[in-house]
């Protein structure tokens, strides 16, 4: 399983893109402005995208892969996978002839480019033997993270989320953790911010990873821009015995 990062900030600026990981060459989980450094003979190949939430900095890029992929995507559909209150959030929010034309009804309802498919809250897909399950998080709106098996490899990514239980007992139920993704989108001195936002700071982190069992390289996801080194000092400071890293946009993994 080849993991690639094409976005992972809180934010924008130059050669900087909010999240969207390409796993092998046709899963996206999820799909932000990151997207946008795929070649167009890349994006062709993306046949699912697992999305974490609702929020734009995660699924900016869905309406655009419609459109751009069009004429491809007749009679095969491009795939989005996620929560149902995430589903019901582009449709109303998005798909909705007013911010974008309604892509699950074009060119017709019954052969549209665009499939919106609900799954549950600890489902697991499988895709070409890869298995991705669904982890329940706690964020500002309904969100999930995601486990990736394939060839008894498992990469995880805890999408955007603050304390929770759910996310590492999911974990805990693998014999191994090859490589995880998690966010600390603030430096511990807007701990109020990111209880408000609902997401980690590296204070918020440190306690959370006492919950997992497995010892993994770990990647800081969804830093604020122009915060980077103070959130890695903090983490690092926070997480003595961890093998902690900055995630940046370009990386790539092989398990």
């Amino acid at each position: 399983m080849k993991v690639r990062v094409l976005g992972c900030s809180g934010g924008i600026s130059q050669n900087v893109a909010t999240t969207s990981f390409l796993i092998d060459d046709d899963i996206l989980i999820d799909a932000g402005t990151g997207v946008g450094s795929l070649s167009l003979t890349e994006m062709r190949r993306i046949k699912h995208i697992f999305i974490t939430h609702s929020h734009l900095d995660h699924i900016a890029s869905i309406a655009l892969l419609a459109d751009t992929l069009f004429d491809d995507l007749i009679g095969r559909p491009l795939v989005v996978h996620a929560l149902p209150e995430t589903i019901k959030a582009l449709r109303d929010h998005i798909f909705n002839w007013t911010i974008w034309p309604d892509f699950t009804e074009l060119p017709h309802k019954d052969d549209a480019v665009l499939k919106l498919e609900a799954m549950a809250i600890d489902s697991v897909c499988e895709i070409s033997g890869r298995s991705i399950e669904m982890i329940r998080v706690n964020h500002a709106v309904p969100a999930v993270g995601y486990s990736v098996i394939s060839q008894g490899k498992v990469f995880a990514f805890s999408g955007d989320t603050t304390c929770n239980e759910s996310f590492w007992a999911s974990l805990n139920k693998h014999d191994r953790v090859d490589l995880l993704f998690v966010e600390s989108a603030f430096a511990d001195e807007d701990l109020p911010l990111a209880k408000l936002a609902f997401h980690y700071c590296p204070q918020l982190l440190a306690q959370d990873l006492l919950k997992l069992k497995h010892k993994t390289k770990i990647y800081i996801s969804h830093l604020k821009p122009g915060s980077e080194q103070v959130i890695m000092e903090q983490c690092k400071a926070a997480l003595p015995g961890w093998d902690v890293h900055q995630l940046k946009c370009g990386d790539s993994f092989t398990l």
